[in-house]
């Protein structure tokens, strides 16, 4: 027989219902003959070393971050929630203040046996987005000591927690009522279970004392996310006298788990139950335990005049009440504040080893993210000193990129993998085709069919295998921030086919002076400024190409070696003035050679020219006595000497214009090779992209170290944006660290 004295405290309540309870001793007796099923469980099947792995997480902050397996309490505000959290912990949360409604509260039991009786110690794990200030001193709170069942201790310790969130204790204080802080109560003791349950506030409807509509979204939301975990198992706490199926707390669970796989269901308050409707609770137990689901279980608190009087073992009164008629009908496996904690256990533990494995798995990817991301933030740049060791990094990694590029080393990075930013290779790219253009279309007649020399036959051949007229002189889409200084795009025609002759005859006319056979030399300058009329289009919209390939080269290798958009944005906006004036100066440079060529006076010294006036006089000579040919052999061809002797009546106009064509046609293609490399090479090479004062040149370890604090403030200061992204992140890191270290251990 159980000892029924030893179990009760000595009071005077108890000595008067002595009578009451003694004949309870006879069915309590036959309660311990039963199998005891899971009460008779050994508290060993919780899992103590993944347990505390977990709620070690749960410190850590790890929880803000990942979903972590836990038992989550949940239930309306009269729901009996805390009677089944009392008899869980054997604390008496106060109740008449709603001190402990207010917040989650973790609460870890832990068997040590080391000690002699329990010990209470509470911390707080703050919400997150406090200041670095609140959030240390959240952490910093603790309370220790507390043993005794019905201490005032233990008020005085709910009170500071209230002070320590800032909520509010009196009307029109302006405080919040309620906070996502997180109280941690650890219940240490040579007896205690390894189980961990966190009790979150009450869902309520209506708004009382100093509760608003707001805090009626707010308790339903910090009831959601907790419940909405997929790794939680949640206690759904209802009373058993109500309508189950109207109870908002079971709708909230069935949406978030419809197939009730993580949903225990506990009733409370089975002896306010109404005569005659005790059989639909104790069905709906029994039809929930035997779906193969977490299912029911029923407790049965103290009522609120035995909680006042403080005199009631509450686990002694359960078992009474078990054996009452019709309640001994229900299964002592889904009854009882002993039977839940097994359960809990069990349920608990099944849980954390079902998981686990994706907690740590989940956890390091998280963490590798939160460093990934804090590296795309580059260095700290609170000082000076880390402002300018920032941007002194950008600008010898824009030099390396800009090396790599220009000695087209693209197998270094895969940065190269963008065509952009191959500059050497886009360059010369360009000015291929600049050469191009220049030799097919920069003419503006074509010179004499039968004199056509390499060049113009590939003019000949462009001009009549293409069905093109015009090409663009712009070949790049531009960019938007340099177009201002560019030169709109001009369509150029193809030469003049056939009316060079009559051309120069024309200007030869109208220019000569006594001259005896021969021309004017200023004729030449005339003849070749409008023959080379199109070199202003094709070489102004070749180096406006340059310009914009160049430009965007700048601004995407900045992009690359720059993570941060402000830095990089900072730094095109401080260098933009310097790189327009060079740019511009690349164009100025392209109208002096312009000019020289095509305003100055025709002057060359190279002795291509002579080379290439004779083969035209050949090339004439040869043409002319093409139909006197008599006879062919192997690389010989026979013409009669009388029919060379014979005078080729000629005029001396024509005369002069067949010498002015050839001499023009020589100079023209000495000049324009001459004026292709020498914009090639200067304007465009080296005022833009190797020279010293090419505009890549502008980011670098001396323009960093001109900067003044204020510049340096300006460009690479960080801003109150990231400010909060990289304390979030260093937060997140180290949260996510200490959670590796204790999954590690």
């Amino acid at each position: 027989m159980i000892n029924l004295f030893g179990l009760l405290r000595p009071s005077k309540y108890f000595k008067n219902r002595l009578p009451e309870i003694i004949p309870s001793i006879y069915l309590l007796n036959s309660m311990k003959e039963q199998p005891a099923t899971n009460l008779g469980r050994d508290a060993a099947l919780a899992d103590p070393i993944l347990l505390e792995k977990i709620d070690k997480l749960f410190a850590c902050n790890v929880g803000e971050y990942i979903s972590l397996p836990q038992l989550v309490v949940v239930g309306d505000q009269s729901s009996g929630k805390s009677s089944v959290l009392e008899a869980l912990t054997k604390l008496s949360f106060p109740r008449d203040s709603g001190l402990c409604t207010r917040f989650a509260t973790q609460i870890i039991f832990r068997r040590k046996t080391s000690l002699i009786e329990r010990e209470i110690s509470a911390s707080i794990i703050p919400e997150s987005g406090l200041s670095s200030e609140d959030e240390q001193r959240l952490r910093e709170w603790k309370s220790s000591g507390i043993q005794t069942l019905f201490a005032s201790g233990f008020v005085e310790m709910m009170k500071g927690v209230h002070e320590a969130m800032g909520l509010s204790t009196s009307d029109g204080d302006g405080k919040p009522i309620f906070s996502k802080s997180v109280l941690c109560l650890e219940i240490c003791g040579p007896q205690e279970d390894h189980l961990s349950v966190i009790d979150v506030p009450g869902i309520f409807k209506n708004t009382t004392g100093r509760t608003t509509k707001a805090d009626i979204s707010l308790v339903r939301t910090m009831v959601e996310r907790y419940m909405s975990n997929p790794r939680s198992i949640m206690l759904t706490v209802v009373p058993a006298n109500v309508d189950i199926a109207t109870q908002e707390i079971i709708e909230m669970a069935l949406e978030v788990d419809p197939a009730e796989e993580r949903t225990l269901k506990i009733l409370t308050k089975p002896d306010l139950v109404d005569k005659g409707a005790e059989k639909r609770v104790i069905d709906l137990i029994e039809e929930g335990n035997a779906s193969g689901k977490l299912g029911w279980i029923l407790v049965r608190n103290l009522g609120q005049q035995q909680l006042d009087e403080g005199k009631v073992d509450r686990d002694l009164a359960e078992e009474i009440f078990y054996k009452t008629a019709p309640w001994n009908q229900v299964s002592i496996e889904n009854f009882g504040i002993k039977t839940l904690k097994i359960r809990l256990q069990e349920v608990l533990t099944t849980n954390v080893r079902r998981v686990f494995p994706e907690v740590r798995a989940e956890l390091a990817r998280m963490l590798q993210r939160a460093k990934s991301d804090i590296d795309s933030l580059g260095m700290t740049r609170q000082t000076s000193e880390q402002q300018r060791g920032a941007l002194l990094n950008i600008a010898w990694e824009f030099r390396k990129l800009t090396q790599d590029s220009l000695r087209t080393n693209y197998g270094t990075s895969d940065t190269f993998k963008e065509h952009a930013l191959r500059l050497a290779t886009i360059a010369a790219s360009r000015n291929s085709k600049f050469s191009e253009d220049m030799a097919i279309r920069g003419h503006k007649y074509l010179f004499q069919v039968d004199q056509k020399n390499d060049d113009e036959s590939a003019s000949d051949k462009e001009n009549n295998g293409s069905s093109v007229n015009k090409v663009s002189s712009r070949k790049d889409k531009g960019h938007s921030d340099v177009e201002e200084i560019l030169h709109d795009p001009i369509d150029v025609e193809r030469p003049v086919s056939g009316g060079i002759h009559k051309w120069i005859q024309t200007i030869h006319e109208e220019s000569r002076g006594f001259e005896i056979g021969t021309f004017n030399y200023s004729l030449l300058s005339t003849l070749m400024k409008e023959q080379s009329s199109k070199w202003p289009a094709i070489t102004q919209g070749y180096i406006s190409d340059m310009i914009s390939m160049v430009h965007r080269f700048i601004q995407r290798a900045l992009d690359v070696v720059c993570k941060d958009k402000n830095i990089a944005m900072g730094i095109m906006a401080n260098l933009m003035d310097d790189l327009m004036y060079r740019y511009q100066e690349s164009i100025v440079h392209v109208d002096f050679l312009l000019r020289i060529e095509r305003d100055g006076t025709p002057m060359t010294l190279n002795h291509y020219l002579n080379d290439n006036l004779q083969k035209c006089r050949q090339k004439r000579v040869t043409s002319t006595l093409s139909p006197m040919i008599v006879s062919s052999l192997p690389n010989v061809k026979v013409v009669r000497l009388s029919d060379i002797m014979q005078q080729n009546h000629m005029s001396n106009e024509k005369h002069a214009a067949n010498d002015i064509h050839d001499i023009l046609q020589s100079y023209y293609k000495v000049a324009r090779k001459r004026f292709v490399d020498a914009v090639c090479m200067q304007a465009a090479d080296y005022h833009l992209v190797t020279g010293p004062m090419a505009p890549m040149n502008l980011l670098s370890v001396s323009w960093v170290n001109s900067l003044s604090n204020e510049k340096l403030a300006e460009i690479a200061g960080e801003d109150p944006k990231t400010q909060r992204k990289r304390r979030q992140l260093l937060k997140e890191v180290n949260d996510l660290e200490a959670g590796r270290k204790v999954l590690s251990g």
